[in-house]
């Protein structure tokens, strides 16, 4: 089973309830909505307030608020959720954007908003379009799922550049949450600790668990500098977070 393939299977299912989405589309039309709850595969449950993704530019960490500023020409938002990147992008910055996500819901919600260009797509399946900024924010190295699938996503990101364009993106190097002697095991057994899996709950109802990437600074650099890319850290953020801008 070929690499895309193999994505688009995983995304149906995680798709199947779509809670994510209707978090978003439940705030947006104000059914009733609640926090969701979240948890992984190395942390215990937490709660997020859907409130969080319809922040404003002024509301955003300063880390996303780079990512803004230095967003230039025809964009594309990689898992817009509620859209709040792109409206900002468009509205306030007058740029040309197309914001994806895997959410049916999510997508709804952009609309609502008034995006003007919002899709239920997977970057995966975009292929003659070209683009002079793509922006994958929000721990945006997510969607790569596992260490070894990073080269196939990046090098598919570097078909969509247009000349001189940039890919701004942000991580988190997870590090700081295992032990010396977890590592230490998971160096043995030739285990990247930045995958984990999460698992998302809403109103009382739990989704499949899915894949999600968070890759430090030196490992990130290395993937992007295999597929040609030039890596630059441009913003470090308060807790061992940082943005990152990748150019040909």
């Amino acid at each position: 089973m070929n690499f895309k393939v193999k994505q688009l299977l995983t995304l149906n299912l995680i798709k199947m309830l779509d809670l994510f989405g209707k978090a978003i589309l439940d705030y947006q039309i104000k059914n009733k909505s609640e926090n969701l709850i979240t948890e992984t595969s190395i942390s215990e449950a937490d709660e997020m307030d859907i409130s969080y993704l319809f922040r404003t530019y002024n509301e955003m960490p300063k880390i996303e608020q780079l990512a803004l500023d230095l967003t230039k020409g025809k964009t594309l938002d990689v898992g817009c959720g509620a859209g709040s990147h792109s409206l900002f992008l468009q509205n306030e910055r007058k740029i040309i954007v197309k914001a994806i996500d895997i959410s049916e819901n999510a997508i709804k919600t952009c609309k609502l908003r008034g995006l003007e260009q919002a899709l239920c797509q997977d970057v995966l399946t975009i292929n003659s379009e070209k683009f002079d900024t793509i922006l994958l924010l929000m721990n945006g190295t997510g969607i790569f799922k596992k260490k070894e699938m990073s080269i196939d996503y990046l090098i598919h990101l570097k078909k969509l550049l247009a000349e001189n364009g940039q890919i701004l993106i942000d991580s988190s190097d997870i590090k700081y949450m295992y032990t010396k002697t977890k590592l230490k095991k998971m160096t043995k057994e030739n285990k990247y600790y930045g995958e984990i899996e999460f698992t998302i709950t809403y109103k009382n109802k739990t989704g499949i668990p899915f894949p999600w990437l968070y890759l430090d600074c030196n490992t990130f650099k290395k993937l992007s500098e295999k597929v040609g890319f030039k890596f630059e850290v441009v913003q470090k953020g308060t807790h061992f977070d940082y943005l990152a801008k990748l150019s040909i």
